[in-house]
């Protein structure tokens, strides 16, 4: 991984997590943040189920795009911020179980543009099952901080 250029990003994070209304709407929280890592963790609860019962897929997507996401911001300078501008994701499993996680990752930084990926998977009976994969890809908006 690349040397840390914040030594308080993961304050900025949290910060920027809890600022964000659409996270706090699906009672999401993000209880890992890392170096390049996240993890958004979601309670599985009827006002994110689709009509079977399971986490509704734009809500899967929510999550992963944020975890990936705030991965790419423990990345940059504290004078810069972070926008997706591109993700294709596979729902390869139902979001079955108490809750989801979310696990977002770099895998390359760069200066302009980093590219991420997430996983999220449905734990249910304390077992973990993969329930999407996303790949995005994040631009850095050098000297534009957040509202």
């Amino acid at each position: 991984m690349t040397k840390i250029v914040d030594p308080h990003f993961a304050e900025r994070v949290s910060t920027s997590f809890a600022r964000q209304n659409a996270m706090a709407l699906i009672q999401a929280t993000i209880p890992v943040i890392e170096h390049g890592r996240t993890e958004i963790h979601l309670p599985h609860w009827a006002g994110v189920e689709q009509q079977h019962g399971f986490v509704h897929g734009g809500v899967v997507g929510m999550i992963a795009d944020s975890a990936a996401g705030y991965a790419a911001m423990t990345m940059i300078f504290a004078t810069d911020s972070v926008l997706t501008v591109e993700f294709k994701m596979n729902l390869v499993a139902p979001a079955d179980g108490e809750k989801l996680i979310a696990r977002g990752k770099v895998v390359r930084p760069g200066k302009t543009l980093i590219i991420t990926q997430a996983e999220v998977f449905a734990v249910k009976d304390g077992r973990e099952t993969l329930c999407a994969l996303m790949q995005q890809t994040i631009m850095v908006m050098h000297g534009k901080t957040e509202k």
